[in-house]
């Protein structure tokens, strides 16, 4: 074998491994989700928004909600029994109001419980779907968001708020155009949400939370912790199954040259002596950790 061959190996390996080690990563994911499908007697639902190396070149794409996830999440709800209930577990920043709003009416309709899982955060069109689940279950450090519309690089409701402060003769058409679509924004998002609430909180109740999460009480990046949640009157529990952090543990940031966080990932008990040893050994410590091995 001569040096070329060796050299056409090497690449045709090294060109395949990313597609094996993602294999081998999805395979993973499944036997996690079917290890807790079993344990809720549910179905299981991800829906997880981070950058993920996907290609042969490794080139990470930012994800957000979208239409192509709205499809597939009512696929799965129409291949699911109504006595059957739904676990989704969510991470996103956001994404389309359309494809959020189908997948929250989807959820709301389905007749067994729904429950939304949130290890990390849900912000904007992933709270709209938290909205309608039967339980929230989130992290105890884990964040919604205000559901505001934004159009294009611009808050609605800050749109708005040149009508108050300028005459409409110092306004230029388009803004006009864009407060005149704002506010129409505005509207449909909180009856959507109103629409949401109602049920379980009645006209009064949801309507007031609705206005709130809708019309930019807040910047529409603001943390709705999990207290403040509760006190919206959200059906929150923080009882998070250690499989979610596993799965979530399965669906990787794209590898940067130099890692900004690292750490020893295994659980430190009340064994640990501050030395870097534990009573059970590290690599007993990692599979508990990360459940299924890849």
């Amino acid at each position: 074998m001569t040096f070329l061959d060796l050299f056409w190996l090497f690449f045709l390996i090294s060109s395949m491994q990313p597609i094996i080690r993602q294999r081998l990563l999805e395979n993973a994911r499944y036997r996690l989700m079917r290890k807790l499908e079993a344990k809720r007697k549910s179905r299981v639902i991800l829906m997880i928004h981070r950058q993920e190396v996907i290609s042969l070149f490794g080139i990470p794409l930012a994800r957000y909600i979208d239409i192509h996830d709205s499809e597939q999440i009512l696929r799965a709800i129409k291949l699911t029994d109504d006595d059957v209930p739904i676990d989704l577990i969510i991470h996103t920043p956001g994404g389309l109001v359309l494809a959020a709003g189908q997948i929250a009416r989807a959820l709301k309709r389905h007749p067994a419980k729904v429950t939304v899982f949130v290890p990390h955060y849900a912000m904007s069109g992933g709270t709209l779907i938290a909205l309608a689940a039967d339980e929230i279950v989130m992290d105890p450090n884990a964040v919604l968001g205000p559901v505001d519309p934004q159009l294009g690089q611009f808050p609605a409701a800050s749109v708005l708020k040149v009508l108050d402060q300028k005459e409409p003769k110092d306004i230029d058409d388009q803004t006009l155009i864009l407060a005149d679509v704002s506010r129409k924004a505005i509207k449909q998002v909180e009856d959507f949400v109103f629409d949401l609430l109602k049920d379980r909180m009645g006209d009064e109740r949801a309507r007031e939370v609705a206005h709130k999460l809708a019309t930019g009480t807040w910047t529409h990046d603001y943390p709705i912790f999990v207290e403040e949640a509760k006190a919206l009157g959200l059906p929150i529990s923080t009882d998070m199954p250690q499989e979610v952090y596993q799965l979530m543990a399965l669906y990787p940031q794209a590898q940067q040259r130099r890692p900004s966080v690292q750490y020893i990932p295994a659980p430190y008990g009340g064994s640990h002596n501050g030395n870097g040893t534990q009573a059970t050994s590290l690599s007993a410590a990692l599979r508990r950790w990360l459940g299924p091995r890849i």
